[in-house]
């Protein structure tokens, strides 16, 4: 079950929701009265490693080096 939440606390607390996502809470966003979208835990099983960048450098690697190496 999702709770609703107004942007504004989200904005003012993402810590807290932060840590409230990572163990499997949901909340509906409003901004408005409005439902503006949704923030869930993301289910591990959709995702693949594509590229390990932490294993050519401790760390990964910083995006802005990442775009900047492909253009």
């Amino acid at each position: 079950m999702e709770s609703i939440i107004a942007l504004k606390e989200l904005r003012e607390n993402l810590p807290m929701y932060e840590k409230k996502v990572r163990s499997g809470q949901s909340f509906l966003v409003m901004k408005r009265s409005k439902p503006i979208f949704k923030i869930s835990p993301v289910d591990e099983g959709d995702w693949e490693t594509v590229i390990d960048f932490s294993k050519l450098r401790k760390g990964g690697i910083d995006v802005r080096e990442l775009l900047r190496r492909l253009k």
